[in-house]
């Protein structure tokens, strides 16, 4: 892609994505997202009503009297998108690509953290790391970003997130709030998605397309597997076929909503060609809420 043309992409996303976070996300944002890490301030004497838990104990028996510790919430926070570039994200029958709806989200969700005073950071994954945009602050930084969604070409078509996550929790030492953006197309990343939630705030946004929960009645379908490259041939004619594939996606759905929810994963689900603001407030309504 020409560099002129990157731009102007760059510019209509920016445009579009920068409105909806200054009008809608930026304050839904700060109230779900702000002070998750909590600074030790000072201490002061306990006064009733004090949580027992914020004792401190060594300057409790030194003076031989109750002292509880202060703290203050940190409000800078270190944002981590794990992006999903895999060649399955090349599919969308609704005038939009996953990829490009996965592009949208990024960029809402960066400005909305530069908006907050935040670093965001970037993990490019397939079936490997592609590529890792440390966290930094600033819009000529989010906008770095957004240019590199545009224009990468992942060297390879699988997905494997267990392995984005894995590099995730070693590479990001200070506990930082990361959305995993992808249409969840892989399986076995439950323990990798545990122990990088303890460490961390993982969020899961899955993205995908309506034609990948039921098949329309077309005929004789040829289907292939961007990321393996297998054909295959599906009679969408038949009642049975489109039963069996909706039950397969069913059940799909189901088990990715019983990991997230085990594991205390917050997670969103948005379709191509379809409005993502609605999913992604609720979620952050969903997370204000609990605070």
């Amino acid at each position: 892609m020409e560099a002129k043309e990157i731009f102007k992409k760059v510019r209509k996303i920016e445009i579009k994505t920068r409105g909806l976070s200054n009008q809608i996300f930026s304050g839904e944002y700060h109230s779900s997202f702000k002070g998750r890490g909590m600074a030790f301030s000072e201490v002061r004497e306990y006064q009733y009503g004090d949580d027992i838990r914020n004792i401190d104990w060594n300057v409790t028996a030194r003076f031989n009297h109750p002292y509880v510790k202060i703290f203050e919430e940190e409000r800078e926070l270190t944002v981590i998108l794990l992006i999903d570039v895999s060649a399955s994200n090349s599919f969308g029958t609704k005038n939009q690509l996953k990829s490009n709806l996965i592009t949208e989200i990024a960029a809402v969700l960066s400005f909305s953290a530069i908006q907050n005073n935040d670093k965001v950071g970037v993990i490019f994954f397939s079936d490997k790391v592609e590529q890792f945009i440390p966290p930094k602050k600033g819009s000529s930084h989010i906008l770095r970003i957004i240019r590199e969604l545009i224009d990468f070409k992942a060297e390879s078509k699988g997905t494997n997130i267990a392995e984005a996550l894995r590099f995730f929790t070693n590479a990001i030492k200070k506990k930082s709030t990361a959305f995993l953006i992808s249409d969840f197309m892989d399986q076995g990343f439950e323990k990798a998605l545990q122990i990088a939630n303890h460490k961390h705030d993982l969020i899961a946004v899955r993205v995908t397309d309506r034609r990948e929960t039921e098949l329309p009645s077309v005929g004789l379908l040829r289907a292939m597997d961007p990321e393996t490259g297998k054909t295959k041939w599906i009679d969408t004619g038949t009642k049975k076929a489109r039963m069996n594939y909706n039950k397969w996606a069913l059940e799909k759905t189901r088990h990715l909503d019983t990991v997230f929810s085990r594991y205390g994963v917050d997670m969103a689900r948005v379709y191509t060609g379809e409005d993502y603001v609605k999913p992604l407030m609720n979620l952050f309504k969903k997370r204000s809420a609990r605070r």
